[in-house]
């Protein structure tokens, strides 16, 4: 955050594993504590970060001249994270990998999130692309047209359980109207009207 380099992390380019290599945890560089991006980020002065999962993301959008995202340093966003976040932005736009592992990843760190009292947002990435490869593919314009199109956490939420299941069939309407009942009869009437 303070522009002073805490260690040092590496992508492999192929398809080896691991896909990442960092330096080892010590007392300065602890991943739960830290934001990749963070130093350039905060001086953009918006009221929103994007958070994505790895470095060729920020790298990638802060290329394309996107200069609020930082990385989270892998799929497992933290309370720490969150808190660090907050000391600069009011909303988290979660920009993760469309793929399983981000999509779950997001789905804990919306609350996460929330629980740190900033508004949690979800950009739908279309075709399971990640940011790097979208924003190189279709350019700064459209990927902030995503962000304004963002997802409230309950609606990502509801979309993620009507995903899951079949609609076209009995059953899975059934296990989707059960389980958004659920999350509905959590919030707030005013909130729970709307998503009704």
């Amino acid at each position: 955050a303070n522009n002073r380099v805490i260690a040092f992390g590496g992508r492999v380019m192929g398809d080896a594993k691991p896909k990442y290599l960092n330096s080892p945890e010590t007392k300065v560089f602890d991943k739960s504590r830290n934001l990749y991006g963070l130093n350039i980020a905060r001086a953009s002065r918006k009221d929103y970060f994007l958070i994505c999962e790895g470095y060729m993301d920020v790298i990638s959008l802060h290329q394309a001249g996107i200069d609020n995202a930082v990385a989270s340093l892998g799929t497992a966003l933290t309370s720490q994270q969150v808190r660090l976040m907050g000391r600069f932005a009011k909303r988290v736009c979660y920009a993760y990998d469309g793929d399983s592992a981000g999509q779950k990843a997001m789905l804990r760190g919306v609350d996460i999130i929330a629980r740190g009292e900033l508004e949690p947002r979800v950009i739908v990435i279309p075709g399971g692309l990640d940011p790097d490869e979208f924003v190189r593919a279709n350019g700064a314009e459209a990927f902030l047209k995503l962000k304004d199109a963002s997802l409230t956490a309950v609606m990502f939420k509801l979309e993620t359980m009507a995903n899951a299941v079949d609609l076209n069939t009995a059953d899975g309407r059934q296990k989707y109207a059960s389980d958004a009942c659920r999350l509905l009869a959590s919030l707030e009437p005013v909130e729970r009207d709307r998503y009704i």
